[in-house]
């Protein structure tokens, strides 16, 4: 694909999609405002290229080949050249306003700009953009390189075209794509998260343990991940801002966090990405449960 992607956010996400992409023959470049982050998302490329060299599901040459099609930058204007722009910042309505005004500046007129938000309106953030037409919701999932599903968010004034764009964009990628309306949470994250609060919820009551809670999920109803490691692996933070943004939209309670999740996220236990969430990761790849998360 001759498709040039310029992707906003150096986390975990913005990380994964451009994984993803570069592995699929995409030139990549990822924008963020921290050198730092822009270090670590490097680091982690490389390693998981490694990994993959190392399992035998690429070869070396295409793996050095992937890795020469990534380039980091502070710099948005270089956007500019880019086909397809793919925000992929905080889960944070601000935050991504002030993204997509910038970006309106310096993005070609015939590129597609999108959003991978979980929750957040496309019609609200579009609207900051000169042409809402072009502006469409991609929702990855994580971790990205490995989930097969892409959600197609359609605004009230985003065009047919874009969603054709975006589709088959998203199918080179290896997504299976469905379309979900601009309602908060769209299609997967209405049906998950009252799940994962309620999960929350047995483990402030002490209605079973971490680890039993995450048991009873895999083993009686078959799902790969328990609901709790699913939280730290997303990041409690980012499940927190997503479920108070459906709250606010719907006023529905079963989106309402519970009270743990504020805690946790207060105290710093977001997940595999500080070190703790609802268990405490060790350096060996082994993890035990949160004891402070149990008190």
């Amino acid at each position: 694909m001759k498709e040039k992607l310029f992707i906003i956010g150096a986390g975990f996400m913005g990380t994964g999609i451009a994984q993803n992409a570069i592995l699929k023959g995409i030139e990549t470049r990822i924008f963020d405002v921290s050198t730092v982050q822009l270090e670590k998302s490097k680091a982690s490329l490389h390693k998981e290229i490694q990994k993959q060299i190392a399992r035998d599901r690429i070869t070396e040459e295409e793996g050095q080949k992937a890795l020469s099609r990534i380039d980091f930058t502070t710099d948005m204007s270089l956007c500019s050249d880019a086909d397809f722009i793919i925000e992929a910042a905080s889960e944070n309505k601000e935050i991504k306003i002030s993204i997509m005004k910038e970006v309106d500046g310096y993005a070609k007129a015939d590129a597609i700009i999108a959003t991978n938000t979980s929750s957040i309106s496309i019609t609200t953030l579009g609207r900051h953009l000169k042409d809402a037409g072009r502006f469409v919701g991609m929702h990855f999932f994580s971790p990205v390189p490995k989930m097969p599903l892409m959600e197609i968010v359609k605004g009230l004034k985003t065009s047919d075209e874009t969603i054709k764009r975006a589709t088959a964009f998203g199918e080179y990628m290896g997504k299976s794509c469905i379309q979900a309306k601009d309602e908060a949470g769209f299609i997967v994250n209405r049906m998950l998260l009252p799940m994962l609060n309620e999960a929350c919820f047995l483990v402030e009551r002490k209605v079973g343990t971490i680890e039993e809670i995450d048991k009873g999920m895999k083993k009686g109803l078959n799902h790969p991940m328990g609901p709790l490691e699913l939280v730290d692996m997303i990041g409690i933070d980012v499940e927190l801002a997503v479920m108070e943004v459906i709250y606010e939209e719907t006023g529905d309670s079963k989106y309402r966090p519970a009270v743990s999740l504020r805690r946790m996220v207060d105290a710093g236990f977001l997940g595999r990405k500080s070190g703790a969430g609802f268990y405490v990761y060790h350096e060996d790849g082994s993890k035990t449960p949160n004891s402070k998360v149990m008190e």
